[in-house]
């Protein structure tokens, strides 16, 4: 017995070594697997490296796991001594065969914080070993706490480069300064080559494991602490992600994700166009008609139709009007996005779940563009030229000849004649610009839009979501109160309301399906939301 297990020992101790062997003679290795083999038919490695793919044989497996585990056990208790380089061996092959024990990432935390172990060398562990687990949750546990200790250095570093930029600065130390401009600037690249690997080690954790909870929660945890408030970043994102939800049309964690993304893009560009209230008209997509109660002040009208705005007024307006315009192209692009997939694809509920949460963000949107003081006489709407018809609103803050850039969609506005209005400043003839006439989102629309599911609706499941989400709308949506004011004006269904009603209730029904199947669980649907 005894011989035997020394027999097992020397075994282990070689596979050991020929895995951290083929480490290093295969710096790129990028996939690890099991290959199915009940017992050793050859007198060779169970190591197998074919290209960039590690594999080990599976009859080693009951060998190599209980040595490694217990190995580490006895070095935990004190029980057994371990150098660091074999600690690091040795942790790297028990997480490569359960990436889910504690106590090895824990034990790479200490070699890391004593500086033994670069940071990195644990993000390319962990993400070999998602390849093979990829729902792993103390491998994502570990891959955040291992950035954020890679962004306490990014930040420590740029707070020391400012400090000697700025002792420089008085010293007049040109080179030094050049020096650290360019450390810094490298400090910067690196940080979004982090960024991008994340988001790669993301996507393939999720097209391993459909619904990969684990996997989004981090992709959305890296985006809110290594690119926050990076609208580029997040754009990037949400016209990435298009194609990828197209084939996964029952993916609850992408989805959410999506939702996700949109929520913060919209979040920030409305911030930036929070400083003065903006007028939306029929000539933005995604709205036929001038957004509710949005209004502009009545002097800054006049300072409009008089040419009195300052540059630097000009380019904050157009700057804002350029921030609702984007909004307005997201919701719609979102909305199109929705009505393509569900028509294409059929009884899929997380697609009607999806349209539901993103019709409510619009509905909150359009809500919070209406100022609460909108019934003073020292504002006032811009409406539509009764007169005619066919021509398209106008707000002042309209630029024409400028190409607004959406997921990767150019939209240019022309310039256009409006009554009324002198435009002998050339600034404001730059201001007036004409949009593509898109559909509108309003209870009309949607109603029309699931009548038209409904009647050319073959699928049970998709007339039941259909069913589902118009008795959403007339229970939720059309409850709330802007709907009064906006979609009647569109010939809506919205009924009055309390302004101040409780608006838990709405949001609860719009992220979560247990609202559609029964409306008298309408009062305590808050917490029963689903979040994905």
């Amino acid at each position: 017995m005894a011989e035997l297990e020394e027999e097992v020992d020397v075994l282990v101790q070689r596979v050991v070594k020929d895995i951290n062997n083929a480490f290093k003679r295969n710096p790129n290795i990028d996939e690890i697997g099991v290959i199915p083999c009940p017992e050793a038919r050859y007198n060779r490695s169970p190591i197998v490296l074919v290209e960039n793919k590690l594999g080990v044989e599976s009859w080693c497996v009951k060998f190599l796991l209980p040595y490694v585990h217990n190995k580490l056990l006895l070095y935990r208790q004190r029980k057994h001594w371990l150098d660091r380089e074999a600690l690091v061996d040795i942790t790297c092959t028990l997480l490569l065969l359960n990436p889910d024990f504690t106590t090895a990432w824990n034990v790479r935390k200490e070699l890391v914080q004593c500086g033994v172990l670069h940071p990195e060398k644990d993000l390319y562990l962990g993400m070999l070993a998602l390849t093979k687990f990829p729902k792993s949750p103390e491998t994502w546990i570990h891959r955040r706490w291992v950035l954020q200790q890679m962004l306490h250095q990014f930040f420590a570093v740029g707070e020391s480069s400012k400090q000697q930029q700025q002792q420089q600065q008085q010293q007049q130390n040109g080179e030094a300064a050049q020096a650290d401009g360019e450390r810094s600037h490298q400090l910067s690249d690196h940080l979004a080559r982090t960024l991008h690997q994340e988001m790669k080690v993301c996507s393939d954790a999720a097209c391993r494991y459909p619904s990969n909870y684990n996997a989004w929660s981090h992709r959305i945890w890296v985006l809110q602490h290594m690119a926050k408030g990076n609208v580029k970043v997040f754009h990037d994102e949400l016209s990435s992600m298009r194609l990828w939800v197209s084939m996964h049309v029952s993916d609850h964690s992408g989805f959410h994700y999506r939702q996700f993304l949109l929520n913060e893009l919209i979040t920030v560009l409305s911030h930036a166009a929070a400083p003065a209230v903006t007028a939306v008209t029929s000539s933005s997509p995604f709205c036929s008609g001038p957004v509710p109660g949005t209004v502009v002040p009545h002097s800054l009208s006049h300072a409009h139709a008089n040419g009195e705005l300052s540059g630097a007024d000009t380019a904050a307006e157009d700057e804002r009007q350029h921030s609702c315009t984007t909004v307005l192209q997201l919701f719609h692009q979102e909305m199109e996005l929705c009505s393509d997939l569900i028509q294409s694809f059929p009884g899929h509920e997380t697609l009607w779940s999806h349209r539901r949460h993103v019709f409510y963000l619009w509905h909150q949107w359009r809500r919070e563009q209406q100022p609460h003081g909108s019934s003073n006489g020292g504002s006032r709407p811009i409406h539509r030229n009764d007169s005619d018809p066919g021509r398209p609103e106008v707000g002042d803050g309209s630029r024409a000849g400028r190409t607004e850039s959406v997921n990767g969609q150019n939209h240019t506005g022309e310039p256009m004649e409006v009554d009324g209005v002198s435009s002998s400043d050339p600034h404001d003839s730059k201001r007036l610009k004409r949009g593509a006439p898109l559909p509108s989102a309003t209870l009309p629309s949607e109603h029309g839009f699931v009548g038209g599911v409904l009647r050319g609706c073959c699928d049970p499941e998709q007339r039941r979501f259909a069913l589902a989400y118009k008795k959403w709308l007339d229970t939720v949506i059309a409850q709330q109160p802007s709907s009064s004011s906006s979609d009647r004006e569109d010939g809506g269904q919205g009924g009055g309301g309390d302004g101040g009603a409780d608006l838990q209730p709405a949001a609860a029904a719009a992220s979560s399906p247990l609202m559609v199947a029964d409306s008298e669980r309408k009062g305590s649907c808050a917490d029963e939301v689903l979040h994905c």
